[in-house]
């Protein structure tokens, strides 16, 4: 049933029926009401409006004689369905026709492969939550079952030691850094040091929270901190386990060169520890809040092992920021459902996560290998290692408009290289996503990849020729 929000004006010299018609007739117009919609009874309209039942009868009578509405005993009044069909000049006009993009199968980075998550696991997780609905955590920084799970699953899969008291449950990434950004919030801007290349949507967030920014180059081995400034940051974001895009992974000495400028400079680190499980070359390194743990903070994040939809993720924080971030919480609330909580601590529990990583492991593994055979060796550019991960980057020498438009016009969706540099230096080339597909449809995809590089590459150097000049 749809509320009639009409009035009647007494002063008015329309008739009342005739004032309540020309209301609902408007309301049918503007699509307020639609066809098929159920009205309020004539006795409930009545006692609202003020007036006589009759009034009230007398106004749908004459709608329903003009077509707008219809009765049928026991099911009430109604907009009449075929109402379109009735006074067509009440529909809104079409638009003309909009030429539609080809389709495209989407491979950009960072979108998992969640075909297979909704198993009996799963459902009897959520089964078994959504049976309590009105449970809600009481701990402002999170369920804490689930923060225990989460300690367990940093202990096996990361080798990182913690307590429950030093976990937070947040929204993701972004809204655990939003947090941090919060709760160091001063009389100043922030200056927050961040890679580059780098995962663009965390870098946003210190901007829009009002903070500056400072680009930090890297290289294949991650940060470069031989050349870390000597002031003028608050704190570095850094993802020591596997940058973003190129993939590399922070080497112990330079781990170690890190913590030592941190403490020297007063400086906290900030460890992006995404994709840290999907490791598909040698052992992970200990993260950096193993290291350093009473000037590091570990962001962490659901998305890659079961699904961005989520929206759970959780920050490990030193001893002095659990205070300030649980009054921040108790003043803003927490941003993750209790549903959401109970049913992630009770899939973890059973460890269905860990034998879910060890399955995504082994895809992963297979079709990081058909990335590399199908765009490995082609001519004009240069496929960067795949130690981790769910992406490859591609350098080429090829223009990079040139490059991304061709694959569009492929069917395929990839992403510029030169979408996560903060600023001058940025390469050509493409970031290409290899989770979220089948691997018959990857490989489709692949070669429609591989074949607009092979013309960029063609077309290049015949422009490039002393014939063509």
């Amino acid at each position: 049933m749809v509320n009639i929000p009409v009035r009647v004006d007494r002063s008015d010299e329309r008739r009342l029926p005739v004032q309540l018609a020309d209301g609902v007739r408007d309301l049918i117009a503007s699509g307020v009401l639609g066809p098929g919609d159920a009205l309020p009874s004539t006795r409930s309209t009545a006692r609202r409006l003020s007036v006589s039942r009759g009034t009230v009868t007398a106004a749908f009578d004459q709608l329903q004689a003009e077509g707008y509405l219809v009765a049928a005993h026991g099911s009430g009044t109604r907009v009449n369905p075929d109402l379109e069909k009735l006074h067509a000049e009440h529909r809104p006009r079409p638009a003309p026709p909009v030429a539609q993009p080809p389709a495209v199968v989407d491979l950009r980075p960072g979108i998992p492969d969640t075909s297979t998550l909704a198993d009996p696991a799963w459902r009897g997780a959520w089964r078994e939550q959504v049976s309590r609905p009105g449970v809600v955590p009481a701990d402002p920084l999170g369920d804490p079952g689930l923060r225990l799970e989460i300690c367990d699953h940093l202990r096996r899969m990361r080798g990182l030691v913690t307590s429950p008291d030093r976990i937070a449950v947040t929204a993701g990434s972004r809204e655990g850094l939003a947090a941090l950004l919060r709760v160091w919030d001063r009389d100043r801007p922030l200056g927050i040091g961040v890679e580059s290349p780098g995962y663009p949507s965390l870098r946003r967030v210190p901007t829009a929270l009002g903070h500056r920014t400072v680009d930090l180059p890297t290289d294949a081995g991650g940060l470069r901190t031989a050349d870390l400034p000597e002031s003028g940051l608050d704190a570095v974001l850094v993802t020591p386990s596997h940058q973003y895009p190129y993939g590399g992974s922070l080497a112990a000495p330079r781990r170690l060169e890190l913590v030592a400028w941190a403490r020297d400079h007063g400086v906290w680190l900030i460890e992006d520890d995404f994709d840290s499980e999907l490791r598909h070359v040698g052992q992970p390194l200990p993260a950096l809040a193993a290291l350093a743990p009473d000037s590091t903070v570990l962001l962490g994040t659901f998305s890659s092992v079961l699904t961005p939809s989520l929206a759970c993720g959780y920050v490990v924080l030193p001893t002095t920021l659990v205070a300030p971030v649980r009054r921040l919480r108790e003043a803003l609330g927490q941003p993750v459902g209790g549903l959401v909580q109970g049913a992630l601590a009770r899939y973890m529990a059973t460890g269905a996560l860990r034998r879910r990583t060890q399955r995504l492991r082994q895809i992963y593994r297979r079709r990081r290998g058909l990335v590399m055979e199908v765009l490995g060796g082609l001519p004009g550019s240069r496929l960067q290692p795949i130690n981790g991960g769910l992406q490859a980057v591609l350098v080429c020498s090829a223009d990079e408009d040139a490059l991304v438009d061709g694959c569009t016009a492929a069917g395929v969706g990839v992403v510029p290289l030169s979408a996560y540099w903060g600023g001058q230096g940025a390469g050509s080339g493409l970031v290409v996503g290899f989770g979220a597909h089948d691997d018959a449809t990857l490989v489709t995809c692949l070669e429609q990849v591989a074949a607009v590089v092979r013309e960029l590459s063609r077309v290049g150097l015949s422009g490039s020729s002393p014939e063509s000049g």
